[in-house]
């Protein structure tokens, strides 16, 4: 790719794209030229040319993936471009991309890369062939598919195999991680679908990835990034408002009980196998299980009867009495004995290779969490019905980006909907450590006040009394039975998602309005916006669906919010963000809860209107936005909807757009 910037100057030349007579317009009839798109196009074609950071909030509807990805193709360097989920990445690399390069005309060249979880592993294939244990019938169904597909797919991303439930039990059975990877031992490890993605990663123009692998393979070296980030010039983060959480889920450091149960069974499996007799697999396994269990006990405590899907213990209320240390003491102490063992018959096997490394690894992360841990992390207890994983994270991403930031002289583009509300986007900034970034800000070319109306009900229950949820659910009903379906019910709990999905289902069929109630968790997020998307429902649900649903045109124009979402505050890494703020003398409520309510609720309003002739109200059923001294702040950080003051006013604008 030949370096536009050095002929004409990259701004110029970025511009001359987006004209009402350029490439763009030209390839699409429906393309209009919109000045918030030029603005960050132009700052982002600046910060390619100067090696600067870049930091842009572009609100829904600029077109921010053509703002970016149009400088980074026509400055023709090597970039990386990193987004929040493998279906985002997947709509880049397969319809984004290369319909730009074509309009462009410019003849680079674009990969995929995705995590080995997301790659079928022919050897772990054939040994689901000879051996696995298939709980069901749709279970031996699906491994004959992927049997069928895996002769002829040429990347071997599971994601290709439509239909294949994300969830099925199948899916580890045929790909591979880290733990059990056999690497050049393997014997299919020239046709390894994984490799094969990481070599046309090395040898590519544009690289797309997702923050998850990004964040994992810097601190793991598992998937290529970490080779790959150093041959790059630019480095282009979207949805980045997804990267503080994630980069702090992967720098930090995990020792889970489950881990070292599946490493008991693989190591019992591999022994009988390749050594049968040679070791006493059965009593080192059995250690090994022993061990894992009582960790786990103990880092229940009273809570043993663990029901819910994830429990969050402090560390300190597991840590207390003298039960922490002796009981990861003895889960070293089994780790290494397998591991010596391992070491015996190394030679035997390359699984037994494997094994060792696992060993090592296990008990240096139990030795890990006998020490103190560094000032700027935290650490908790997750507990789930199955297994203790002991957690120890950062509380921000700031040392690590301004590590990578350092280390070579590459532009970084960092760009979202929503970063933040105020002009330093420093909800953002402050957690990745870019104050010193420059910073844009880019509002939605959409007629709000004429098309979208909020209401909050002046009288409703408060979020912490007990009929808060009920009255969400009638308040739903009403809302869509007005508009025959078309609605979402976004709710900040799953546990609330339960009780107001029942009241409005309750309200729905004392209105007479046979509307069906699509709950999440009851069908596959894919399969519930299908039906959704079939009219005459109501789709209730919480965390997943607050962000990266799209659903434009009249298909969804209500959308109801149960509370402001706070982050909750027993959490334990919330509380030590808590305690960061004070110890630097700063407010932590409007510092820290009300700006990260503020960049959610954003996220949950941004569901209603997806374009330029969409209509919808917001309904936002928490009167602290009236009453509160920082609802104000709250009803700012929201696009410029035109307010309504009653419930009847709510109701017939909704009426209004649905005249049958």
């Amino acid at each position: 790719m030949s370096n536009v910037s050095e002929i004409d100057g990259l701004p110029l030349a970025v511009a001359q794209n987006f004209a009402a007579d350029g490439p763009l317009a030209r390839s699409d009839d429906h393309y209009i030229p919109r000045e918030a798109q030029l603005q960050m196009a132009d700052a982002v074609a600046h910060a390619i040319e100067e090696a600067g950071s870049l930091v842009v909030e572009a609100g829904t509807g600029v077109g921010k993936t053509f703002a970016y990805l149009v400088p980074v193709l026509v400055a023709g360097k090597r970039a990386l471009v990193s987004t929040a989920t493998k279906n985002l990445q997947d709509q880049l690399f397969f319809r984004d991309l290369p319909r730009l390069r074509d309009a462009l005309g410019l003849p680079a060249t674009i990969a995929l890369l995705k995590g080995r979880s997301s790659y079928l592993c022919r050897h772990r294939l054939a040994q689901a062939r000879e051996g696995a244990m298939l709980p069901d019938r749709l279970a031996v169904r699906a491994l004959a598919r992927i049997e069928t597909w895996a002769q002829s797919t040429a990347s071997g991303d599971i994601g290709e195999l439509e239909g294949l439930d994300e969830r099925s039990d199948v899916i580890p059975l045929v790909t591979s991680t880290r733990e059990n990877c056999l690497g050049s031992e393997c014997p299919e490890y020239h046709a390894c679908h994984v490799m094969k993605a990481r070599r046309e990663a090395m040898a590519a123009d544009i690289v797309v990835v997702n923050h998850h692998l990004f964040f994992a393979d810097l601190a793991l070296r598992d998937s290529g990034v970490a080779e790959l980030l150093p041959t790059v010039d630019v480095a282009v983060f979207d949805e980045a408002h997804q990267m503080v959480e994630a980069g702090v889920q992967f720098l930090g450091h995990t020792l889970g009980t489950g881990q070292v149960i599946d490493f008991s069974r693989d190591l019992l499996a591999v022994g009988l196998q390749h050594a049968r007799g040679l070791q006493p697999w059965n009593e080192l396994s059995g250690a090994c299980e022993k061990a894992a269990r009582d960790l786990r006990l103990l880092a229940a405590g009273e809570l043993h009867d663990v029901r819910s899907a994830l429990v969050k213990r402090r560390w300190e209320e597991v840590a207390r009495g003298d039960g922490l240390e002796p009981a990861l003491q003895t889960l070293i102490e089994s780790l290494k004995a397998a591991g010596e063992a391992v070491q015996g018959v190394v030679e035997t096997a390359p699984d037994f290779t494997r094994l060792q490394g696992r060993a090592a690894e296990l008990a240096a992360m139990a030795a890990r969490f006998q020490a103190e841990a560094p000032a700027d992390h935290v650490r908790w207890v997750d507990l789930t019905p199955s297994q203790a994983r002991l957690v120890e994270t950062p509380l921000d991403i700031r040392a690590m980006l301004s590590q990578q930031r350092a280390a070579a002289r590459r532009a970084w583009i960092f760009t979202s909907a929503t970063l933040g509300d105020d002009d330093g986007l420093s909800w953002f900034s402050e957690a990745a450590g870019l104050e010193d970034a420059t910073h844009l800000r880019v509002g939605s070319p959409f007629d709000y006040p004429a098309h979208a109306r909020v209401y909050v009900p002046p009288r409703f229950p408060a979020p912490n009394e007990v009929g808060h949820n009920t009255m969400v659910g009638r308040a739903a009903a009403h809302c869509a039975a007005a508009l025959g379906g078309r609605t979402f019910v976004l709710t900040t709990t799953l546990r609330a998602m339960k009780v107001v999905a029942e009241a409005l289902t309750a309200e729905l069929a004392e209105l007479g309005r046979p509307l069906d109630v699509l709950v999440q968790g009851t069908a596959a997020k894919r399969a519930l916006l299908s039906r959704f998307l079939q009219g005459g429902c109501v789709l209730v649900g919480s965390q997943s669906f607050w962000e990266g649903i799209d659903v434009p045109g009249e298909a969804l124009q209500c959308v109801l919010i149960d509370k402001l979402p706070f982050p909750p505050p027993n959490d334990p890494l919330v509380e030590a963000r808590v305690r960061q703020l004070k110890s630097q003398g700063r407010d932590a409520f409007n510092d820290y809860f009300v700006a990260e309510a503020a960049i959610s609720l954003k996220q949950g309003a941004g569901r209603l209107i997806r374009t330029e002739t969409d209509h919808g109200l917001l309904v936002i059923c928490d009167t602290r936005l009236r009453q509160a001294r920082y609802g104000a702040r709250l009803m700012r950080a929201l696009p410029p909807m035109q307010p309504l003051e009653t419930g009847e006013q709510a109701l017939s604008w909704l009426r209004s757009l649905n005249p049958a």
